[in-house]
């Protein structure tokens, strides 16, 4: 606590890292201002009754930053663009094109980023459309027009990329990784919510419940600090070389593997997936044909958010995409030629493709410890409703795990910032 209210103190001190912090929290104003901007011909009432009968729509609103109960512009938040996100991680490992300029350094990532951004436009349009469908089934939103239609549209759609706008920005000129912080920032503004409900509903018999239930919290956070900063350091020795009069090489060094190396994406990914069939069964409920509606009633039984098989297609998606996204960003042949390039070698290990098996065999057994983890943390939820029987509390491991890892990342991107800066001040 001590080092991070020191980094915070040298940080305010610090004019550029200042002027970031602040712009950054420029954003979030504006992002917590458009989130009560209301989209027109929504019965605000009805739809907030709706959310608090229904714990599927409110997981969703969680996620939406409290964008969804107020139908805001905002009400897609940025599923859309994860979405668009997952469909080009994929499409990477299909077509070779795609693969190659996803090697070619920062300007194959900002052509595939732009090309991220084109796909999230036509997903918003479909998802606006689907949950137009969906309140109208409810009755929740009045019949509109074609002209009316197109607008509600337009609207929810330039909102989800305004949303997208100001991740980057934030990317760009403040601190840290823009689209992690604005989930963030919709996490932590319905936290206050989530509580104020919960105490409402508080009496005598469960107050033991709700302090249990905040000390269990209490050893997820830790426990997600302890996996988050685990790493498993493979010693490599680099092999003296002379070139001309001069000697290189001879000294060791560590090649450091995170036991949660794909970090929060692993869960954010498998939420927009897991949560997609209920969105579908929802729109099919108004049906007026009968096998329709039996499917629909089918896929809210199997994905209740408390149901056993909602919860073990859960945990499986992210143990199955924390294995996908690690294999996405650290490729152990890529690695391997990078060490034998410069003379190195892993002790008892051979150069070259033994070097690349030793380094996938021990990276598979820890992102199994690490997947393990994210799937536990993933259905939190429904543990400590076993233990607790607190019902109000929907905010759960998955929220705590994207907060405690965009704040650790952000700290350690400011403190990056802080020590770049004194070099520069060194070398002045």
């Amino acid at each position: 606590m001590g080092n991070i209210l020191g980094i915070f103190r040298n940080s305010i001190k610090a004019p550029e890292v200042r002027n970031k912090l602040l712009f950054t929290a420029a954003i979030f104003v504006v992002f917590r201002i458009f989130a009560h901007i209301p989209v027109a011909g929504v019965d605000l009432v009805a739809l907030r009754s709706l959310f608090s009968q229904n714990q599927f729509l409110g997981l969703l609103d969680i996620f939406s930053g409290g964008t969804l109960a107020n139908f805001s512009v905002m009400a897609l938040g940025l599923n859309p663009y994860i979405n668009a996100s997952i469909i080009m991680q994929l499409s990477t490992l299909v077509f070779p094109k795609l693969e190659a300029l996803s090697k070619e350094g920062e300007s194959g990532r900002q052509k595939i980023n732009q090309y991220t951004r084109m796909l999230t436009v036509p997903l918003a349009i479909l998802q606006a459309i689907g949950m137009y469908a969906l309140l109208r089934s409810q009755g929740i939103i009045s019949t509109l027009d074609p002209i009316s239609l197109a607008a509600f549209v337009v609207t929810m759609t330039a909102g989800t990329m305004l949303l997208v706008w100001l991740g980057e920005l934030i990317t760009e000129r403040g601190v840290g990784n823009g689209i992690s912080l604005l989930i963030f920032a919709g996490i932590v503004g319905r936290i206050p919510v989530i509580f104020g409900q919960t105490a409402s509903t508080t009496n005598a018999s469960n107050v033991f419940n709700i302090i249990t239930f905040m000390v269990m919290g209490l050893f997820v956070v830790a426990s997600i600090v302890l996996i988050n900063e685990a790493t498993r350091r493979i010693t490599v020795h680099y092999a003296r070389r002379v070139r001309g009069n001069k000697m290189y090489g001879g000294q060791s060094t560590h090649l450091p593997l995170r036991l949660n190396q794909a970090g929060v994406i692993p869960i954010i990914f498998a939420v927009s997936l897991v949560l997609m069939p209920s969105l579908i069964a929802n729109y099919l409920t108004a049906s007026p044909n009968n096998f329709l509606n039996s499917i629909a009633t089918n896929i809210t039984r199997w994905f209740n958010p408390e149901g056993a098989f909602y919860n073990a297609t859960y945990f499986l998606l992210v143990v199955g995409f924390t294995f996908f996204y690690t294999a996405v960003v650290f490729n152990p042949k890529k690695i391997s030629g990078e060490i034998q390039k410069y003379g190195g070698f892993i002790p008892g290990i051979r150069p070259g493709t033994p070097t690349a098996q030793y380094l996938n065999y021990i990276l598979t057994r820890i992102t199994l410890a690490g997947a393990i983890f994210l799937g536990i943390i993933a259905i939190f939820p429904v543990i400590a409703k076993l233990f607790t029987n607190v019902q109000a509390l929907i905010l759960g491991g998955t929220g705590i795990l994207i907060v405690v890892s965009v704040v650790l990342e952000t700290i350690k991107n400011i403190e990056a910032r802080l020590v770049m800066r004194s070099y520069d001040k060194f070398s002045k």
